[in-house]
């Protein structure tokens, strides 16, 4: 009986021994948890654009050198809607303000009109045809309104300069001088730089933190263009022309596109907390 008593306090002691060792012991540390990186904010980068649209085009008047006693009116004077595109880069510098550069290319439009021309005993018409063709070089800035669901409603103010080709130019009728009436002049084709400006309107939708679709308006004022030197049909009359086509303006509607080049990347699962090996 004594041994049994013994027994049992010998191993009550063992246990106690071994449950003090184990509370001395260091308890290791739990492995460390998954943390992803920081998103980037979202603002601030590269981007890069690009878009597609069609020009509603006018000009004010042709302006051209007439006799003393003489005077005109421009009647019906216009372009045919023409599509154009463009690509450029740009940077945000915050959540409401970017800039870029963009080069444009505005497709040929036939142009248009007609001067009344009155004199001293004289009463013609000149019928103007030919086309137009610019292309463009801009900066522009813009200021981002506020978002609502991804929906970022932004206006905007541009300045540059286009290069604007008038071809095919051909007066019928008084042509290059009132006096000679029912005869036909044709013009070489010219172009020439121009100071432009721009003002911009539209609504961004973002797709997704790297893409960014736009629908926008711009009003494009272009400058003035002019036709080279003119050849009367039967060739009795050339030279240097006075026409001018008077500041050509345009409404476009344009759909674009923005990839952002600091988009954050794509979503990294954590790594298990238990691997097999």
């Amino acid at each position: 009986m004594r041994s049994v008593k013994s027994l049992l306090a010998a191993g009550a002691a063992t246990l106690i021994s071994s449950m003090a060792f184990a509370a001395d012991m260091p308890i290791a540390a739990p492995p460390p948890m998954y943390a992803p990186p920081a998103p980037p904010a979202d603002f601030g980068g590269w981007y890069l654009r690009g878009d597609i649209g069609m020009t509603n085009q006018s000009a004010k008047r042709i302006e051209s050198a007439l006799p003393a006693g003489f005077s005109k009116t421009t009647e019906g004077l216009g372009f045919d809607s023409a599509g154009l595109f463009d690509l450029g880069v740009g940077y945000r510098f915050n959540n409401w303000f970017r800039a870029d550069v963009i080069g444009q290319y505005r497709g040929k439009s036939n142009l248009h009109g007609s001067d009344n021309v009155v004199g001293p005993g004289f009463v013609g018409v000149n019928n103007y045809s030919g086309s137009k063709s610019e292309w463009v070089v801009m900066a522009n800035a813009y200021v981002d309104l506020g978002t609502w669901w991804c929906i970022t409603p932004f206006i905007g103010a541009g300045v540059g300069g286009s290069y604007n080709k008038i071809s095919g130019f051909r007066d019928d009728g008084v042509s290059y001088n009132p006096l000679l009436n029912n005869s036909v002049a044709y013009f070489a084709d010219n172009g020439k730089w121009n100071l432009a400006w721009a003002a911009h309107a539209g609504l961004a939708y973002k797709v997704n933190p790297g893409f960014t679709v736009e629908l926008a308006y711009s009003y494009m004022n272009l400058g003035d263009g002019a036709p080279g030197n003119y050849r009367l049909f039967d060739n009795s009359a050339s030279g240097p022309t006075s026409i001018k086509v008077k500041e050509i303006t345009s409404h476009d509607i344009k759909l674009g596109v923005r990839w952002d080049l600091n988009s954050p990347p794509a979503y990294m699962p954590p790594p298990p907390l238990v691997t097999k090996g």
